[in-house]
């Protein structure tokens, strides 16, 4: 019999085969795992379990590799996320659009849809009934300032600007310190200001005010450190952090001790940074054994996220030595500036900024606030210009804070104004306060442009942003109008385009040359010069100013030794030279007036306000003459004299207490004292000032009753000494010379009232008192009429940054009346002052600026007048009748409009004309 052998499917294979291939197959796998868990390291520990941290870490490790800036959908969005429900849609049309685009030089026509709190539309839309005839340019926001911190008025419970408890403390930040309250909000927006930065951890808020009242709610883009109810997943982008240092000799430490400062700190900050990266090596390598929370340092956190390129650094640094230390540091810690700020000696050194890491930093500056301390002495007008010939980025600012009596952000549209004038191109200069700030903020992606789907800020502005008279008509921040009921004045249609402005290059190219400090020579020509081509001429004449009878084609003036020959035609000019050779200056449809006399109390007295060895110090004794230093070599009083039109200076004594010294009239045209002439009147008035918290001599405190009270006294004889210079009250008393009073508040000025009434009631005699400052004085028009009590108003632009000034008059468009117009209107004699000495250039514009909230209601002779007669008959500088006095040639426009450059002054006195560059 035959066996037949059993034929199996292919791969079938029998059962206990299988199972030993299996069985085999199990235990080779079972020695590969033992091997590689024997050669790792969990082969020392059997089981563990991850941390409760572990989801908290992953997160945080995550969030590390962020980047700042919008998300790539942002544009995406329908709404802003500061709209307010319930605001209604505005559409605006027939208006002339400057959208910031194409390097800021696109303007178009059409209209701007605003709803949900963005730009819904721009360009050609349907009509509505709202409508704005005129130019809409963008919202302004300001780099540098301390709104909230240091809140207007002035108070030292609400006084959070600087803490003084160290050189460098990144951890401070300034939004614990926002006071919602500060007066200067709704101001600033009134000017078309919306936004600022301010310092030390800084924070990017909105103007406005909200439903909430807190400063979270305004808040723009908050730091993920201080939103609430935020989770650790950001989609891989996270809003900008904004950081502010400041560089040179802060706090009591030297420029060595600043640095060493930074340097530390910001050690400490890389240690901690590379403790986190380590840490999140090992969460990403899923090794969590021994390992602990998430390192971080609430003291060195923000500078973490400066080393990552996360946060925009400012810097506030003024000298070429500062700003190169901290370009080194940028190098050394590999971050990158934002912007420097104030930053007076950058445009003398931009290969400098060039070198620091990453891009180039951006300057934030003013236009012409300069020499009020040694950092800032080389300042110069034409910084701007210098550095956008480098392509720097120049944003202007203004520092605004309680602490500063001058500068205002409801203002900065005057900065870059000034800017304009002295040659920064105009398309850059209104990027200077919008897109360029929005750029070094790193909020371009919803600020700075006029844009579909951008925030809903815009100004409208009445005419081009650029002119002295322009003024906004309504302000929108998040769609919502900020002006309730504003006051608007119409503008001439010339008024719509940008001012043309003098011709500055040899100017610039001198600063250069002189690193800031030009000598600013004169030509003085004794000889014949014949002024062509003139528009119009005004002269003094019995204490006031009078436009003289020109011809309309050809007028032309001709001086010989500083007097006036010659009023007429070009040839009659001409024949009155009989022969001599005249010195021919082109005026260019130009003007010739009244040299302007400047009010302020220390011009003459301090070349550098923070330096006290430059300074003729404080008075300490009873009335002394001023003119003891009188420096006619100070940067201020240069300026003044060929930048600004001011001829003359009236100075008193700088003092502490209640009682100052005696006023001096001197000449800005001559080298030093001992020159002809440079003397105009040795005693011009007597000063005092009486405010809140005032010591009779600097020290302690004296209440107002008292104040007044030491007044009468004086007044009226008690306790005068012959030989202690108190006679001069009882010649104030007598009439014989005025009493010049810095006052601001109304209640004080009305005791004031009562007091000269007083005097005059018991020495029979009309007292001539003058109120200086008088920012509340329009409470009292009537009454200063009626006593017969001149003013002079400083500053022009009304802050209320004390408490005893918080009710003024801060004119369009808020009010249509000023302190200025309601005091004309009641007759009282006005005269316009400066309350610091680097503000006396500037004097022409603030006349000119007087003049437009005016509304049209002041004359070309009554403006010069409020510089120039009115202040010279209050502060005893009596002009005499039918004399021309000095005078002043403005070419290509007027003194008071930024389209006139002083070419000449004119000076009877010394027998001369001095000319500027010609």
């Amino acid at each position: 019999m035959v066996k037949r052998k059993r034929i199996l499917p292919a791969g079938f294979e029998p059962l206990a085969t299988r199972y030993w291939i299996a069985l085999f197959t199990f235990a080779a796998a079972l020695c590969i795992l033992f091997t590689l868990y024997s050669i790792t390291p969990f082969s020392k520990s059997t089981v563990y379990q991850l941390p409760l941290h572990a989801d908290e870490s992953i997160q945080r490790c995550a969030a590390l590799k962020s980047h700042a800036g919008p998300s790539p959908d942002f544009h995406s969005r329908h709404q802003s996320d500061r709209y307010v429900p319930g605001t209604p849609p505005t559409l605006l049309t027939n208006a002339r659009i400057w959208t910031g685009n194409d390097n800021g030089t696109e303007v178009i026509e059409g209209g701007i849809l605003l709803d949900k709190g963005i730009i819904k539309e721009v360009g050609i839309l349907q009509p509505s009934s709202i409508r704005a005839r005129f130019r809409d340019a963008l919202v302004e926001m300001d780099l540098n300032g301390s709104w909230g911190v240091g809140p207007t008025p002035g108070m030292s419970g609400a006084n959070d600007g600087n803490s003084l408890k160290g050189v460098a403390q990144p951890w401070l930040r300034s939004l614990d310190a926002i006071n919602t309250h500060d007066a200067s909000y709704h101001r600033s927006i009134s000017g078309g200001n919306s936004l600022s930065l301010n310092r030390g951890q800084s924070f990017v808020i909105k103007l406005r005010s909200t439903h909430e009242k807190t400063p979270s709610s305004m808040l723009l883009e908050p730091p993920v450190q201080v939103q609430l109810h935020t989770t650790r997943s950001f989609g891989g982008f996270v809003p900008w952090r904004h950081i502010k240092h400041a560089c040179a000799r802060v706090y009591g430490g030297t420029r060595m001790d600043t640095t060493w400062a930074f340097r530390q700190s910001y050690t400490e900050a890389q240690k901690l940074l590379h403790e986190q990266d380590d840490y999140c090596t090992r969460v990403e390598a899923n090794e969590w054994e021994g390992l602990g929370r998430f390192p971080e340092d609430l003291k060195w956190e923000a500078l973490v996220d400066v080393l990552r390129g996360r946060t925009k650094v400012n810097i506030h640094c003024y000298e070429a030595v500062d700003i190169d230390g901290m370009v080194r540091l940028s190098n050394e810690f590999k971050f990158p500036i934002a912007a420097f700020h104030h930053a007076h000696e950058a445009y003398l050194m931009p290969k400098t900024l060039k070198k620091a890491y990453g891009e180039t930093p951006g300057v934030a500056i003013f236009a012409s606030f300069a020499h009020y301390k040694r950092e800032a002495y080389r300042g110069s007008e034409f910084a701007a210009k210098i550095l956008a010939s480098h392509g720097i980025d120049v944003s202007f600012k203004t520092d605004h804070s309680v602490h500063n009596s001058v500068m205002d952000s409801r203002f900065l549209t005057f900065e870059a104004q000034q800017g304009h004038y002295y040659g920064f191109a105009p398309n850059l200069a209104l990027s200077s306060i919008t897109t360029t700030s929005a750029k070094r903020m790193g909020l371009d992606h919803r600020l700075g442009y006029v844009r579909q789907g951008w925030d809903a800020d815009l100004v409208i502005w009445d005419s081009h942003p650029l002119n002295l008279r322009a003024t906004p008509r309504q302000v929108f921040v998040d769609g919502i109008a900020q002006l309730e009921v504003p006051v608007i004045i119409e503008k001439e249609e010339d008024m719509q385009e940008a001012p043309k402005v003098p011709d500055f290059n040899r100017e610039a190219n001198a600063a250069l040359k002189w690193d800031g400090l030009p000598p600013l020579e004169q030509e003085k020509v004794t000889s014949d010069v014949l002024f062509i081509n003139i528009s119009s001429v005004y002269i003094r004449q019995f204490g006031r100013v009078q436009a003289l009878n020109i011809p309309t084609y050809n007028a032309s003036a001709l001086f010989r030794a500083g007097e006036l020959i010659c009023v007429d035609n070009l040839l009659s000019c001409i024949r009155n030279t009989y022969g001599r050779t005249p010195r021919i200056v082109n005026l260019h449809r130009g003007s010739i007036l009244p040299g302007l006399t400047l009010y302020g109390p220390s011009l003459g007295l301090v070349d550098i306000g923070g330096e006290s060895s430059t300074n003729d110090g404080i008075i300490s004794s009873p009335p002394l003459s001023s003119l003891v230093k009188g420096d006619h070599d100070s940067r201020d009083m240069l300026e003044a004299y060929v930048f600004g039109g001011v001829t003359t200076a009236i100075a008193a004594p700088v003092y502490a207490g209640l009682i100052g010294g005696l006023g001096v009239a001197f000449s800005l045209g001559v080298q030093n004292k001992l020159e002809r002439g440079a003397v105009v009147k040795h005693v011009t008035s007597l000063h005092v000032r009486v405010s809140y918290g005032r010591g009779a001599n600097g020290g302690g405190s004296l209440s107002v009753s008292t104040q007044i009270g030491l007044l009468r006294k004086l007044l009226l004889g008690s306790g005068n000494q012959a030989n202690g210079g108190f006679e001069w009250f009882t010649k104030a008393a007598n009439g014989e010379l005025p009493l010049v009073v810095e006052a601001d508040n109304a209640d004080i000025i009305a005791s004031l009232i009562l007091l000269k009434a007083e005097v005059e009631a018991t020495m029979l005699r009309k007292m001539r008192m003058v109120i200086s400052g008088g920012e509340e004085a329009h409470l009292l028009a009537r009454q200063l009429a009626e006593a017969g009590v001149g003013v002079i108003v400083s500053p022009v632009r009304s802050l209320g940054r004390k408490w005893e000034t918080r009710r003024i008059l801060p004119g369009v468009p808020l009010t249509n009346e000023t302190v200025i117009t309601k005091l004309l209107n009641h007759n009282v004699t006005v005269g316009i002052g400066v309350k610091e000495n680097w503000m006396a250039r500037n004097l022409r514009f603030e006349i000119g600026y007087a003049a437009v909230q005016a509304g049209g209601t002041i004359s070309k002779e009554t403006a010069i007048e409020l510089g120039s007669t009115n202040v010279e008959n209050l502060l005893g500088l009596d002009s005499e009748a039918e004399i021309t006095g000095d005078l002043v040639a403005i070419a290509g426009g007027e003194l008071f409009e930024f389209g006139g450059k002083v070419v000449g002054v004119i000076l009877p006195r010394l027998g001369r004309v001095d000319l500027f560059g010609q």
